[in-house]
């Protein structure tokens, strides 16, 4: 409509007009994956083994179990100091008994056969000393047996480095979808969401996790493996952005 106001038209919008007027402009939604990994030489090696005998008569394999059990035990407790090393930690778990009567190939059962054993973990800081602790167990101790040595980091560093790890990945997240941003002319991203991968969409990723960590173990071999490859420490985190104007006027 418009009014007279000294003799000069003037046009007045109505309320409709008024807000027809102002568009709405919608943000880009972009939705990325960012990841990062480190790799770091392991600091801690644990031994997992077994003393382990069999035979006829149950006194006499518990009795072979507990006297190398004591030969490990004294080669341990030398060794071990919690803050110097060379071992840092160790266990030893509840020895076991059981029998079995065993089948021969003609289908008869055979007299009973016992069995006994204990399981032991290690922790070394010093893989020389590990290498020649293993090495002489292997060597002398009859019933000694390498399950397989657990290549670590120590608690404090891996914590630090999953930290690291995961700000460089929320830090990849940011670039990709800046790319994307840029090749659109949108401008800067802002974040509107952050989290582990796999949890902004209908399901997990199967085998995500916060922080991975690969390399870790090493089975028994002939020979026994002491150039463990290093320890990765792996993030991944899903992000949102938004990019472009939210708001503004026609």
């Amino acid at each position: 409509m418009t009014e007279q106001i000294d003799n000069v038209p003037r046009f007045v919008p109505t309320a409709m007009e008024s807000t027809l007027d102002t568009v709405i402009c919608m943000p880009t939604e972009i939705i990325v994956r960012g990841s990062f990994s480190a790799f770091e030489p392991p600091e801690r090696g644990t031994v997992h083994a077994s003393v382990a005998y069999e035979g006829p008569a149950i006194e006499s394999v518990y009795e072979r179990v507990v006297r190398d059990l004591d030969v490990v035990k004294s080669s341990i407790e030398p060794l071990h100091n919690p803050d110097g090393g060379p071992v840092t930690w160790w266990s030893t778990q509840q020895l076991r008994t059981w029998a079995h009567r065993p089948w021969n190939n003609e289908g008869k059962q055979l007299p009973l056969v016992h069995h006994a054993s204990v399981g032991f973990e290690v922790k070394f800081s010093d893989f020389t000393e590990l290498s020649r602790w293993v090495g002489g167990h292997i060597t002398n101790t009859g019933g000694f047996q390498l399950s397989h040595i657990e290549w670590a980091l120590t608690t404090r560093h891996r914590d630090e480095l999953v930290s690291q790890v995961h700000t460089r990945a929320v830090q990849d997240a940011v670039v990709r979808a800046q790319r994307y941003a840029d090749a659109l002319g949108l401008g800067p991203v802002r974040p509107v969401t952050i989290a582990d991968a796999g949890m902004l969409g209908s399901a997990p990723v199967n085998g995500s996790a916060p922080a991975a960590m690969r390399a870790m173990a090493v089975k028994a071999a002939p020979e026994v493996e002491l150039a463990p490859a290093d320890i990765e420490v792996s993030v991944s985190v899903d992000a949102r952005f938004h990019a472009g104007a939210e708001a503004g006027s026609a």
